[in-house]
């Protein structure tokens, strides 16, 4: 750096050393995103699974169906990965009504087996039973309505990891510094 004498300063700079440092950097850097990414989600995943552990075990369905997963489709190698944290729908169908809630329209009992079904009408025993498609007046003659339809309150074990995301990301900065500082690269600014 020197003083001119129209009193500003000239500053010469030669960054072929940091050009390096940057260049090394950025593939170092592309490589350690999706580690980086399933460290945030491994944060996500371990706190749904406690909120669904919070929530108490019936059958184990809902816990046994959580997982995270890489999406290749929606990621772009080194520039962006994502991965996603919920509940497989097959394996525990009910896990939409347990996050939102739902409208219990109808009485319910527990059968020999310990699995919980609407009870039906007298009289309409050996009837075939309504569609998922049929009008609500033919499910209502099928099945005994309870006098008030009931607003059963949604346990968002999903929506309220995201309080979680702070941590998670915590978890992909370390994993980012660990990759690089492993590599030798020095992150002091």
């Amino acid at each position: 750096m020197a003083l001119t004498g129209d009193k500003t300063f000239k500053i010469e700079f030669d960054a072929s050393g940091m050009e390096a440092l940057l260049d090394g950097l950025g593939q170092d850097a592309a490589a350690a995103i999706r580690p980086a990414a399933q460290a945030a989600a491994q944060v996500l995943y371990d706190r749904v699974k406690q909120n669904v552990a919070a929530l108490g075990r019936e059958t184990g369905n809902l816990d046994a169906s959580i997982y995270q997963a890489h999406s290749p489709e929606n990621s772009r190698p080194g520039q962006r990965e994502q991965y996603n944290v919920s509940w497989n729908h097959r394996k525990a169908p009910h896990g939409h009504l347990v996050e939102y809630g739902y409208l219990q329209r109808y009485r319910y009992y527990q059968d020999n087996q310990g699995r919980v079904r609407p009870m039906v009408r007298p009289g309409m025993d050996g009837q075939e039973k309504p569609g998922r498609r049929a009008s609500q007046a033919e499910k209502d003659a099928y099945y005994v309505p309870l006098p008030t339809p009931k607003q059963v309150p949604g346990k968002a074990f999903v929506r309220s990891a995201a309080s979680a995301i702070p941590a998670a990301q915590a978890a992909a900065e370390e994993e980012v510094t660990r990759r690089l500082l492993k590599k030798g690269a020095s992150l002091d600014y």
